[in-house]
C-alpha cells in the first residue's frame, strides 16, 4: 500500500513540474479578414479563455489553427494564401503570432442556371426570370462562401413562396480555377410540380364550431399555392379572438400537389372571460374598467360582451352581440351603449343602439352601420337640448404599418361618411364627412417623422338637433397638445360646445436610444368652429418621452399652448388584469 501511495505522489509531483504557460495570440492580416481569424482560430479562442498550456498543447494548437485559417480564407475567396506562424516565449508566457498574406481573391467568372420540372412550362417564364434575378452572386463579384449560400437560398425563394413549395436545388457546383483566380458557378433547380389547395384539415377545435375556422379561410380548393395566403389565413385566425394560437401550413409532398391538404392547428381561448383594468390619462382622468365575455352563445360561436367603464369625466356601459365571420368575410354585430359625459362643461347623456357590418380585406377595414341615438345635452344655463338621429354611416380605414406599436414606415388613413334625414326618426337633416391621415417616415437609424392631419365637416342648416357624437371639438393628446381635451370649439358661458367644422395637423419627430426609451419634439395646430371661415388655428409646441412597453406605447408630453400661454402635461397609462 505504501508503494502505491509513493508512486501516486511521484506522478503528481512530475505533473506539477511540467512547464505550463499563458498564451497571447496576435494576427497580422488585412482588416477585412483579421477579425474573422481572430474570432475563430482555436489558439486565439484558448488565449481568450485564459487557458494555461504546456508545450505539446501549444504545438498542437499552432498547427490546427494554421489549417483552420486556410479553410476560413477559402470561404472568403482566397485559395492561395501564405500563412506563417512564430512562437516566442516572453518571460513565463508565450506569444503566438500569425502573419497572413491572403493573396489574390477569386472572382466569379460565370453563372449558369438551369431549370427542370413544371416551371419549364412557357407560362412560367416570368417566374424563372424573377428567380434568376434573385441570385445575387454575379460575375466579377468576389466569391465568398456566405454569399454563395445566400444566393442559392434567394434563387429558390420565389419558387417556394409561389406555386412550387417542393422546389429544391438538384445540383450546385462552384468550380475554382486557381491559376485564373476564377469561379464558375453551375446550378440546377428542380421546381417539382405546381401545388394547388385541397381541403382543410382542422385539429384542436373543441369548444367552438369548425365553421368559424372555415369561414375565416381565404383559400379555395383548386387555387394555386401561395405562401402569403397561409400567412394571411393564420393572421385572421390569430385576430379572431377565438384562439390563443393558430398555425396554418401544408406538407410539400409532391404526391399531393394537385390538391394539397391545408393543415390548421389551433389552441382555443376559454369560452368565458372576465377582466378588469385601471388607468389614468390627462384627457378623461382616472379609469376603472370591467368586462365579461362569452364566446359561444347558443353554441354558434356568437360573442356576447358586457363592458363598464368609469372615468372622471365619462361613464359608459355597453352590451354587444357579435356573429362569427361569414363565408364572404363579413362580421355582423348589434350593440347598446349608455354614456354620460361632462367634458369642458358640456354635459351629455346618450343612449345608442347600433347595428354594424365590418369586412377586412388585407390592409383595409370597411364598416357599414345603422345607428339610432338619443341625447340630452346641457351647458351651464345656456344650452339644454334633446337630440335624436337615425344615421346610416360608412367608415373606411387603410393601415400599412403592420402591428408595430411604434411604426417607422407606412400610413393609417381613415375616411368616414354618414348622415340622417329629418323625416326618418331624426330631429334634423345632416351629412357628416371626416378624414384623418397619419404618415410615418424613417429618419435616420433610430428616428421617425410623423405627419398627421384631420378634417371634419357637418353639412346642415343648423347644429340644433344633431347629437354631439357627430359634431367636433379639438384639443388633447391626439389632437392639439398644449390645450385641454375637447377645449377648442364654441365657447359659451359655462362650457365649450361642439361645432360643425374641424381642422388639425401635427409634425412630430421621435428618436430612440437603442433600447425602449426615446424622446419626441412636436408642433400641433388646429381649431374647431361653426363655419369654415371662422377656423383660426392655435398652436402647441412641446417635447416628450416615449417608452415601448410590452403591452403598448406609453407617451408623456409637455406642451406649451401659444393661445393660452400655459404648459400642459399629456400622458396615458393603463393596465389590464
Amino acid at each position: 500500500m505504501f508503494t502505491r501511495f509513493s508512486n501516486a505522489l511521484l506522478l503528481l509531483v512530475s505533473l506539477c513540474a511540467m512547464p505550463a504557460h499563458a498564451l497571447t495570440v496576435e494576427v497580422d492580416a488585412p482588416d477585412e479578414i483579421k477579425a474573422l481569424l481572430t474570432q475563430h482560430l482555436e489558439a486565439a479562442r484558448a488565449a481568450r479563455l485564459g487557458e494555461v498550456l504546456d508545450e505539446a498543447e501549444l504545438a498542437r494548437l499552432r498547427s490546427v489553427s494554421a489549417g483552420t485559417a486556410r479553410e476560413l480564407l477559402e470561404t472568403e475567396g482566397y485559395f492561395s494564401p501564405r500563412i506563417d506562424s512564430s512562437l516566442a516565449q516572453t518571460g513565463e508566457n508565450w506569444l503566438l503570432r500569425y502573419t497572413v498574406t491572403p493573396g489574390p481573391r477569386t472572382l466569379v467568372r460565370s453563372v449558369k442556371i438551369e431549370f427542370v420540372g413544371a416551371i419549364v412550362d412557357a407560362d412560367e417564364a416570368r417566374l424563372r426570370m424573377r428567380a434568376e434575378r434573385g441570385f445575387t452572386l454575379l460575375p466579377e463579384m468576389p466569391f465568398r462562401q456566405a454569399d454563395w449560400s445566400a444566393a442559392k437560398v434567394a434563387l429558390l425563394r420565389p419558387l417556394l413562396t409561389t406555386r412550387y413549395p417542393a422546389a429544391r436545388l438538384a445540383a450546385s457546383e462552384a468550380r475554382i480555377d486557381p491559376e485564373a483566380r476564377a469561379a464558375d458557378l453551375m446550378l440546377a433547380v428542380d421546381s417539382g410540380p405546381a401545388f394547388f389547395y385541397g381541403d382543410l384539415l382542422i385539429s384542436g377545435s373543441q369548444r367552438y364550431p369548425e365553421s368559424i375556422i372555415r369561414n375565416l379561410s381565404p383559400l379555395k380548393p383548386g387555387q394555386p399555392y401561395r405562401q402569403q395566403d397561409l400567412l394571411d389565413y393564420q393572421s385572421a385566425l390569430d385576430t379572431s379572438d377565438y384562439f390563443v394560437q393558430a398555425t396554418v401550413r401544408i406538407d410539400p409532398d409532391s404526391a399531393l400537389a394537385e390538391a394539397v391538404p391545408i393543415q390548421i392547428d389551433v389552441v382555443e381561448r376559454p369560452e368565458k372571460m372576465f377582466s378588469v383594468g385601471a388607468g389614468i390619462s390627462t384627457e378623461t382622468g382616472a379609469r376603472m374598467q370591467a368586462s365579461w365575455l362569452h364566446r359561444d352563445m347558443f353554441d354558434r360561436g356568437m360573442r356576447f360582451k358586457l363592458d363598464a367603464r368609469l372615468e372622471s369625466t365619462r361613464q359608459t356601459g355597453a352590451a354587444e352581440l357579435a356573429w362569427p365571420r361569414t363565408t364572404r368575410g363579413y362580421e355582423n354585430s348589434l350593440g347598446l351603449l349608455l354614456k354620460q359625459e361632462d367634458i369642458e362643461g358640456q354635459e351629455t347623456r346618450s343612449t345608442v343602439l347600433v347595428g354594424k357590418r365590418t369586412r377586412t380585406r388585407g390592409q383595409i377595414d370597411a364598416t357599414q352601420s345603422l345607428q339610432y341615438q338619443t341625447e340630452e345635452q346641457d351647458i351651464g344655463d345656456v344650452v339644454s337640448e334633446r337630440n335624436r338621429a337615425l344615421t346610416a354611416n360608412y367608415a373606411w380605414t387603410q393601415r400599412t404599418v403592420g402591428r408595430a406599436f411604434y411604426p417607422r414606415r407606412g400610413h393609417v388613413l381613415t375616411l368616414q361618411g354618414g348622415g340622417a334625414l329629418e323625416s326618418v326618426l331624426s330631429d334634423t337633416t345632416f351629412a357628416r364627412l371626416y378624414g384623418r391621415h397619419t404618415q410615418y417616415f424613417p429618419a435616420g437609424e433610430n428616428g421617425r417623422l410623423i405627419l398627421r392631419g384631420e378634417l371634419g365637416s357637418v353639412l346642415a342648416d343648423t347644429r340644433d338637433g344633431i347629437p354631439t357624437d357627430f359634431l367636433f371639438r379639438a384639443g388633447g393628446d391626439n389632437s392639439v397638445r398644449g390645450y385641454a381635451y375637447q377645449s377648442l370649439g364654441r365657447s359659451l358661458t359655462g362650457g365649450v360646445e361642439s361645432v360643425r367644422y374641424l381642422a388639425t395637423g401635427s409634425v412630430e419627430y421621435n428618436h430612440f436610444f437603442g433600447g425602449n426609451w426615446g424622446v419626441a419634439v412636436f408642433v400641433d395646430a388646429g381649431d374647431a368652429a361653426d363655419r369654415p371661415d371662422k377656423l383660426s388655428p392655435v398652436f402647441g409646441y412641446g417635447v416628450g418621452a416615449r417608452y415601448r412597453s410590452p403591452v403598448g406605447p406609453i407617451n408623456f408630453d409637455l406642451a406649451y399652448g401659444e393661445a393660452t400661454d400655459e404648459f400642459r402635461l399629456h400622458f396615458s397609462l393603463g393596465v389590464s388584469f
